[in-house]
């Protein structure tokens, strides 16, 4: 069985910078670890917008300019880097909150043998959720398993939320303390 890690976000403009929270600091360790130890392989995801960022829809919903590439908050967060150096694993930039192009990588990367997909980052209401979803729809019949103690979302109120639809729909939930 294949085995697929997709680390969402985990970009220093989530964690500690232009809307990062306490709530994101604090999954850094974990989320390293679960890289450290993962035996499989590794997606990771990147926030990716422009200087026109602003003009977009995204930018007059949340008029805070965020991931702008190629910038130190686009980057994902050092102690993160360090990990997914370690390893072997494929970055995929996506301009939204859910990327279209992840399913297709990773059934490729699958190679039509069964396999599992775990997903943990940021923010929980937003991107994983999107992510995860996008996830359940292409491949409804993979386990597909969300580890709770490795993502934050924009307030804990909104993270519990996010879990919640997940596991309505199908999308396993772990480590839910």
């Amino acid at each position: 069985m294949k085995k697929f890690l997709v680390v969402v976000d985990m970009q220093k403009d989530f964690v500690d910078g232009a809307l990062g929270s306490k709530e994101a600091e604090a999954i850094v360790p974990a989320v390293v670890k679960k890289i450290e130890e993962f035996d499989g392989t590794i997606f990771a995801t990147l926030d990716t917008h422009y200087d026109d960022y602003l003009s977009t829809m995204e930018g007059k919903k949340l008029p805070v300019p965020h991931c702008i590439k190629d910038t130190d908050g686009w980057q994902f967060d050092k102690a993160v880097a360090a990990a997914l150096n370690k390893k072997t694993y494929t970055p995929v930039e996506k301009i939204t909150f859910g990327s279209v192009t992840l399913p297709l990588l990773i059934e490729k990367a699958a190679g039509g043998e069964e396999m599992s997909i775990e997903v943990i980052g940021l923010c929980t209401d937003i991107c994983v959720v999107s992510n995860a979803l996008l996830l359940k729809a292409h491949f409804c019949e993979t386990d597909i398993t969300v580890d709770a103690a490795c993502c934050a979302g924009v307030t804990p109120q909104a993270h519990e939320a996010a879990l919640a639809t997940m596991r309505s729909c199908h999308i396993n939930v772990i480590n839910d303390n």
